[in-house]
């Protein structure tokens, strides 16, 4: 009996065994909110040619990395992975228009928090006090950057982000099931393809379509590098980690992406997302602390 206690508690996974992947994924993240920035901001793609070009990108590029490094094995995935997919990624292009890099990822993964730890807890999973505590300052930062204000965000872009957010939340939920995370990255990834006809015909409709080579390139990193690769070992990640934990890791990308529009994109760093990135960057830390990862 002893011995089965102890074999199981060395199968638990520890932090250094996910710490540098999830550290890649959050840069990923961050990446594809620059990405999107520098394309909408440049002129240089449509929003809608954008989302296509990312994901279809971002399925050729996971399908010849199963072909490769998996032969024979067939993709995996599911529908509801797909929907959620497209979902996330067309609004959060929507809501890009307007919102600076920082400030819409700030949005858009306070929304996967709330999203993640309701789910997490309707499910009946404990929440322990310090995660708890950690979380709601964290989503009183975010509370605090949507006030109205001169530097409040466009209320309506904001809710898109939101949206987004909630898409996004759902889509590492369904990835918390995943047994091979490089395939059924994959097969989400195709069965988003579909669902382009909508931004194809919306692009048409409005004829606002337009694809020049630099929109072409930053959508090409996003799909490729930002979302194909960076999804595929998050979707490893999600299998060592709590739904919580994940939650809250994600938190951290809102300032990593303000840094880099600040840098790339010359956005202003404002006192206000200055301090509620503060605010959010130590409820993550108080949510992180102390944590042992269970096995899942």
């Amino acid at each position: 009996m002893n011995n089965n206690k102890t074999t199981k508690a060395l199968a638990l996974p520890t932090r250094s065994t996910w710490i540098g992947p999830a550290a890649f994924a959050l840069l990923a993240f961050a990446a594809n909110s620059l990405f999107c920035r520098l394309a909408l901001v440049s002129g240089g793609i449509d929003l809608h040619s954008f989302t296509a070009v990312r994901l279809a990108s971002g399925a050729a590029f996971l399908l010849c990395l199963v072909r490769w490094r998996q032969p024979g094995k067939s993709v995996g995935g599911h529908w509801k992975g797909g929907v959620a997919l497209f979902l996330y990624a067309w609004l959060f292009s929507i809501a890009y228009v307007q919102l600076g890099a920082g400030v819409g990822a700030l949005i858009l993964f306070g929304a996967v928090q709330i999203t993640m730890f309701a789910c997490s807890w309707l499910k009946g999973d404990r929440v322990q006090p310090r995660v708890l505590a950690g979380m709601l300052i964290a989503f009183a930062g975010l509370i605090a950057l949507l006030l109205p204000g001169a530097n409040a965000p466009a209320a309506a872009s904001a809710l898109i982000m939101v949206i987004s957010g909630i898409a996004w939340g759902a889509y590492s939920l369904i990835g918390k099931g995943s047994t091979n995370p490089l395939a059924d990255t994959a097969g989400n990834f195709l069965r988003s393809l579909p669902l382009l006809l909508i931004p194809a015909g919306a692009a048409v409709f409005a004829g606002h379509a337009n694809i020049s080579v630099p929109g072409l390139l930053y959508a090409l990193g996003s799909g490729v590098l930002a979302s194909g690769a960076g999804y595929a070992v998050w979707y490893g990640v999600l299998k060592q980690i709590s739904a919580q934990q994940a939650a809250t890791l994600q938190l951290s990308v809102p300032v990593i992406a303000a840094l880099g529009g600040v840098m790339l994109l010359s956005e202003p760093l404002s006192l206000r997302l200055v301090g509620t990135s503060v605010v959010v960057l130590g409820g993550v830390g108080m949510a992180l602390s102390g944590r042992k990862v269970k096995a899942m």
